[in-house]
């Protein structure tokens, strides 16, 4: 058995929370592929990062001890319920779904003072992804709140890294979630369609979905929306309070919105990290590691990597979109990059569209969010 490497960084250091963006930057430059107890194995370049992307079979997906459909699993198991869930994010359904979408992001930006100070996170962000992901899963309204609350229990017990207060945080969720298939199986019929409904109905290889694997669909999805779509808004809004001309320049031309967008939350990353785990002994950026060890895909590092994005805090409509990983990439490139992206122009078009000038707020700076969240966990806003 080998010897433990030694640690090259700490990821919950005060240094480190406090401007995750900042510490990878420089952790990249002194020691790309770093250990850490915390986080195992951390990649920050952005080749070492699609190096794992492109083999799956060397760097597995299975890294989870709960079910994980399909984000969780390898070829071909992958494969078969991603071919089910795609069609769910699919343009048909998007446009469907983009009234529902732009009225609730016109209610909310509409209900910001007309002038005055706001605080953006959690008074319209986290609002936005809450009732956004509910209206698109068919649930109902009175589950905002318990969501919000399981989305700070989930943040604070992933910081901890403690398996039994990960394990509680997991299972609060999937109790909502039976408690929703409960209930429409109870209905004895099924007739909406939304991705509930059609959850309940779908069969993979002849079979009907276990609740176990719907709930697990049901989770990634919840998870992966409620915490970057919130952070998203917030980056995007922070940088163009911060950048007049530029928002100036999108208020008159809103088509460079879907763009900007992706090269602003490629710059100030909304989702941190992904995880992996090596099924042989294999050497990244000079270091040997070894079959079993657990990996850290920092995508907030990878999209900043000089070597592939010059001037990297530059904004740049111009830029290869292949090569951000906003969404990842390879067979696990993420299937709501649709829905995510109607989401975040919807919410903007509307943001811009219902106030006159967003600007910071002299002498109230925004606070960063504590891995794993990016972006902002308090945003003060200037409405004019």
């Amino acid at each position: 058995m080998s010897e433990e490497p030694k640690s090259d960084w700490d990821p919950r250091s005060a240094d480190v929370l406090a401007d995750q963006i900042a510490a990878y930057d420089a952790l990249r430059a002194r020691c790309p592929v770093a250990y850490s107890d915390y986080l195992q194995w951390s990649l920050l370049r952005h080749a070492d990062v699609m190096q794992v992307l492109l083999d799956h079979e060397t760097f597995s997906s299975a890294v989870s001890s709960y079910p994980s459909v399909p984000n969780g699993m390898d070829p071909p198991e992958h494969g078969l319920f991603r071919r089910l869930i795609e069609p769910y994010f699919a343009p048909p359904r998007m446009q469907a779904f983009e009234p529902r979408c732009r009225a609730i992001a016109s209610e909310l930006a509409a209900a910001l003072p007309k002038a005055g100070d706001v605080e953006l996170i959690d008074g319209f962000a986290q609002d936005f992804a809450l009732r956004i992901q509910c209206a698109f899963m068919g649930w109902p309204a009175d589950l905002h709140e318990p969501l919000r609350q399981w989305t700070r229990k989930n943040h604070r017990a992933t910081l901890a890294g403690v398996h039994a207060a990960k394990a509680e945080v997991a299972l609060e969720f999937d109790g909502y979630i039976r408690g929703i298939l409960e209930a429409r199986r109870a209905e004895d019929h099924l007739v909406g369609d939304d991705p509930t409904d059609r959850l309940l109905a779908e069969r993979i290889e002849g079979r009907p979905l276990s609740d176990e694997e719907i709930v697990s669909i049901l989770r990634n999805w919840t998870v992966g929306e409620l915490g970057t779509i919130a952070s998203s808004v917030g980056i995007v809004t922070h940088y163009l309070a911060a950048r007049p001309e530029l928002q100036r320049q999108l208020r008159q031309d809103l088509s460079l919105l879907p763009a900007a967008i992706d090269e602003i939350l490629r710059i100030d990353a909304p989702l941190i990290a992904n995880r992996r785990i090596t099924t042989r002994a294999v050497e990244l950026g000079g270091r040997r590691i070894e079959a079993g060890e657990r990996l850290t895909l920092l995508w907030a590092s990878a999209n900043r990597d000089e070597d592939v994005f010059d001037d990297p805090d530059a904004f740049r409509l111009d830029r290869d979109p292949s090569l951000n990983l906003l969404y990842g990439a390879g067979i696990h490139v993420c299937p709501g990059a649709p829905l995510a992206r109607l989401e975040l122009r919807v919410v903007m078009e509307e943001l811009l569209g219902q106030t006159r000038h967003i600007a910071l707020v002299p002498d109230q700076p925004p606070v960063r969010a504590c891995y794993p969240a990016g972006g902002f966990s308090e945003l003060p806003l200037r409405i004019g």
